[in-house]
């Protein structure tokens, strides 16, 4: 499992005086960064075979400034040309969201989907979320 920490920025609240509902999937894409690293250690973009294909986040609880904001983030499964990222979100030691990002590896030149690497593969492995 990934963790980073965030510290929630004042001009990230809304008009109901909690975090807006658009950052949380920002903080989770930050959060990818480490799995982005295991298909392209130059990153930003250097060489990244990836494309998003979806995202999704379920908010549990409101997240408010003023409190830092841990995101974990796990593979949660390898399929044969995509895998599904696992973000949670924890604030005050209660989780406040949770997310998934399914990514696809992809051949930009031949622009299609094209099959998890076997090495990328066995790294994603290593951080595979344990079932609840």
């Amino acid at each position: 499992m990934f963790t980073l920490t965030v510290t929630p920025r004042f001009y990230e609240t809304d008009a109901f005086r909690h975090i807006n509902n658009t950052v949380m999937t920002g903080w989770f894409e930050t959060a990818r960064e480490p799995v982005l690293r295991i298909f392209s250690p130059q990153f930003p973009v250097q060489g990244l075979t990836l494309i998003l294909a979806r995202i999704e986040v379920d908010f549990v609880a409101q997240t408010h400034y003023g409190a830092e904001v841990t995101i974990r983030t796990s593979i949660e499964k390898i399929g044969g040309k995509s895998f599904t990222v696992l973000h949670e979100a924890w604030q005050k030691d209660h989780v406040v969201a949770r997310g998934k990002a399914v990514m696809v590896a992809f051949d930009f030149d031949a622009q299609q989907s094209v099959a998890v690497p076997e090495a990328q593969r066995v790294e994603l492995q290593k951080h595979l979320a344990t079932p609840a």
